[in-house]
């Protein structure tokens, strides 16, 4: 038995037999052709790039019909690839002034485009390096005979291990056979990870070489909450987790039934539970959930799905959208965080390279920058406002100036309305991240000039840790159990009750059930989290009291070491809600 630990990012928990996947690559031999032969050669190639892109199409169409009009966009970027006539130049010129073949100018071009954007330093663009292999597949289906998808072959149940999926093969997965996934590539950025959370699938990433220990008709378990999965399990494991697996249907049937249920303490604290969103439509699954509201809209979506810059008319269409779904409950809108690991291609001029992007030109920064950009979100955000309760809030604000140059746009912004007899809410709340610890720091300081605090804690854990939390040799240092990250939690809760602000908490810990106890315990009442994560958080809420929370987060503060914080948490939380994983059992 082996147990590989990588980056959760689809929740859940499976065991069947591993089903290894092999993408069927074969080499293109260079091969010259008389030049009379060259125009034949040009509408070999022409002929294949149009199937493709058909091809293409009907998997976009597919998703949309499954998953909705954002996750269908992400097929845009092969479509615009297959269509863009620079590309289309750069296949053919090998075959016009160099004799090749199609399927070797093909071959050839994807190839080193793939490389050029594997070598990259942006997370981005090495994760599009698959998609470009994927293009370069499909089109050269249609030049050679080149081997099927093994994909086809998995008619029974399994988990699929694989180095890698490209976005349409995730898509085309058949839900009915694929239990899980087990990926060694990618990050919880990819297209592979967000499909596959889309889809429900239970997925793993970040395994490193899986691939390469396991073969096809093995046992394995894939636990999706953990990010582990677990190789030819002894019979004693194998039976725990198949016991799990049971009891899991069974508590999530028990969930779903109880998720309308207030969010109430056993002795009568109300926590508000909101959700987490990318897009709109997320809205009604998050209210079908329990969800209070959104807490988070992460509007940088709406750039990474286009291929262009959202209008203002185009962004104020999406936020009037979210604003209706929620009938009257609470949008917390969040101004774009570009940068970083999320950089959109339809924005040309907005990033330059650097050597290490997250510390670099991104969110309010580079919002700040471009005012353009930022004025236009926000004139989108203000003509939204009339429709229903919104609140906005600036990403990755470290210093006052920062916060004091934000308002001051939006002030403006507020102007030029009112110059124009446009319509917005004047006592639109106003509120920023607390996501970097100097901005933990310095929460006294900052409660004085907003109206409410949001913690992100993806960030704040990773610059407080000084660890990328998209990195999985070194994701078991990632913690929201450190101590440093816990006593600034503390501090800027305090903070903000001393200033008579309201303070949520939106990272992935809010939605980690091992957590809520602590949060409930450091005074957080309010809690923003994925819609699939809202009932079992609600769920922790109702068995526990505060003084059960206080007790414990006092605990987890007098330790010195994140690992015996954390399985303090989980114990605790496992004896009150005992949960159906086995794999979360103490001394895993």
């Amino acid at each position: 038995m082996q147990t590989q630990r990588g980056i959760p990012v689809s929740p859940g928990v499976a065991v069947a037999r591993a089903f290894v996947f092999d993408a069927g690559d074969r080499p293109i031999p260079r091969r010259q052709v008389p030049s009379a032969e060259t125009p034949a050669q040009i509408q070999r190639l022409e002929t294949a790039l149009g199937a493709a892109a058909e091809e293409v199409e009907a998997i976009r169409d597919r998703t949309r019909a499954r998953l909705g009009d954002e996750l269908a966009r992400i097929f845009d970027f092969h479509l615009g690839m297959l269509r863009d006539p620079a590309l289309r130049d750069r296949v053919r010129g090998p075959v016009e002034s160099e004799n090749v073949t199609a399927e070797y100018a093909v071959h050839a071009t994807f190839r080193a485009l793939a490389e050029s954007f594997e070598a990259h330093e942006e997370p981005f663009f090495r994760e599009r390096a698959s998609d470009l292999d994927d293009l370069r597949r499909r089109v050269l289906k249609h030049l050679v005979d080149q081997p099927r998808s093994t994909l086809a072959a998995l008619d029974r149940p399994g988990i699929v291990v694989a180095h890698d999926l490209t976005p349409s093969q995730t898509a085309a997965l058949d839900r009915r056979h694929v239990k899980a996934l087990a990926i060694d590539a990618g990050g919880k950025t990819s297209h592979t990870a967000i499909l596959a959370h889309a889809l429900g699938i239970p997925a793993v990433v970040g395994l490193g070489d899986l691939a390469e220990r396991v073969t096809t008709g093995e046992t394995i378990i894939i636990d999706g909450d953990r990010g582990e999965a677990i190789v030819a399990p002894d019979a004693a494991t194998l039976l725990e987790y198949r016991g799990a697996a049971r009891r899991s249907k069974e508590q999530a049937r028990s969930l779903l039934e109880s998720r309308q249920l207030p969010a109430e303490t056993r002795d009568g604290a109300t926590i508000e539970i909101l959700g987490n969103i990318e897009f709109p439509s997320e809205i009604d699954e998050a209210l079908a959930m329990g969800a209070m509201g959104v807490g988070l809209y992460r509007t940088e979506y709406l750039f990474l799905a286009s291929h262009h810059a959202p209008t203002e008319q185009e962004q104020y269409d999406a936020y009037a959208d979210a604003i209706r779904r929620l009938d009257g409950k609470p949008l917390t809108i969040r101004t774009i965080d570009l940068g970083a690991d999320k950089m959109p291609e339809g924005v040309p001029g907005l990033f330059r390279d650097e050597r290490n992007p997250f510390l670099g030109c991104r969110s309010i920064r580079l919002c700040l920058q471009h005012l353009d950009l930022f004025k236009t979100q926000l004139r989108a955000v203000l003509r939204a406002s009339t429709l229903g309760p919104v609140r906005v809030m600036f990403p990755l604000i470290s210093n006052m100036m920062e916060l004091r140059q934000s308002r001051m746009v939006l002030q403006d912004v507020m102007e030029d309305l009112d110059d124009a007899g446009v319509a917005f809410d004047h006592d639109l709340q106003v509120g920023m991240m607390i996501e970097v610890p100097s901005a933990a720091l310095q929460a006294e300081a900052f409660a004085k000039e907003v109206d409410f605090f949001s913690i992100g804690t993806n960030d704040l854990i990773q610059y407080t840790v000084a660890v990328d939390r998209g990195n999985e040799r070194i994701a078991s240092l990632y913690s929201g159990a450190h101590p440093a990250v816990v006593r600034l939690v503390r501090e800027v809760v305090r903070a903000a009750d001393r200033a008579g602000v309201s303070v949520s908490l939106c990272g992935e810990m809010a939605g980690d059930r091992e957590f809520t106890m602590l949060l409930l315990g450091l005074g957080l009442r309010s809690l923003s989290v994925t819609p699939p994560a809202i009932p079992s958080v609600k769920q922790v809420v109702r068995s526990v009291s505060l003084a059960q929370c206080q007790r414990l987060a006092r605990r987890a503060g007098a330790v010195d070491s994140p690992r015996e914080a954390h399985t303090l948490l989980r114990e605790e939380v496992d004896r009150v809600v005992p949960r159906h994983s086995a794999g979360r059992t103490a001394g895993r």
